[in-house]
C-alpha cells in the first residue's frame, strides 16, 4: 500500500494532536502541578493593597529591623531591643503556594522581644511569612520566603 502525501499529513496532524492531548491530560491530572489561587478574596485584598505597601515602607524605614530566620524550633521573628514587646499587637499569617490548606494565622502574644512559631505546625517545603503588626500607632508589614 503506498500513501500520498496528502494522507501522510492528515496522519502527522493526528498523531500531532493526540501527543498534545495526552500531555493536556497529563497535566492537568498531576498533583504536583496544582496551585491556588493565592487568596481566595482576591478583590477584597486588593483594596487594602496601599495600606499593606505603605506599612511595608514603614518597616524598611526602621533603624533597626525585624529578623525573620529559621530556626531549630521553628520560625524565629526577632524584633528590635529598642521596642517595648508589650506595645506590639498583629498577626503572622503563614502561606503554603503549593497546598492552601495548609495555610494558618497566628495571633502574636508576645512575652519577650521574640516569637517563635513552632516547627510542629509547619510540613518541609517552602513557606511565606506575613507578618502585620503595629506599634505605637504606626502600622508595619513584613513578607519573606523561608524553607524549612
Amino acid at each position: 500500500m503506498k500513501l500520498n502525501w496528502g494522507t501522510s499529513i492528515v496522519i502527522a496532524f493526528v498523531v500531532f494532536i493526540g501527543f498534545i492531548m495526552v500531555m493536556v491530560v497529563q497535566m492537568l491530572s498531576s498533583d504536583q502541578l496544582e496551585y491556588d489561587l493565592v487568596v481566595e478574596s482576591y478583590y477584597q485584598k486588593e483594596l487594602t493593597f496601599q495600606d499593606d505597601l505603605d506599612s511595608a515602607q514603614n518597616a524598611e524605614d526602621l533603624d533597626n529591623q525585624v529578623n525573620v530566620e529559621v530556626a531549630s524550633q521553628g520560625v524565629q521573628i526577632i524584633f528590635p531591643s529598642d521596642f517595648d514587646y508589650s506595645q506590639i499587637q498583629g498577626e503572622v499569617y503563614l502561606y503554603r503556594p503549593s497546598d492552601k490548606a495548609l495555610d494558618f494565622t497566628l495571633k502574636l502574644h508576645l512575652e519577650a522581644g521574640e516569637y517563635v512559631v513552632p516547627r510542629s505546625l509547619m510540613q518541609d517545603g517552602l513557606w511565606e511569612v506575613n507578618l502585620k503588626f503595629s506599634y505605637k500607632g504606626e502600622d508595619y508589614f513584613i513578607q519573606k520566603k523561608i524553607r524549612i
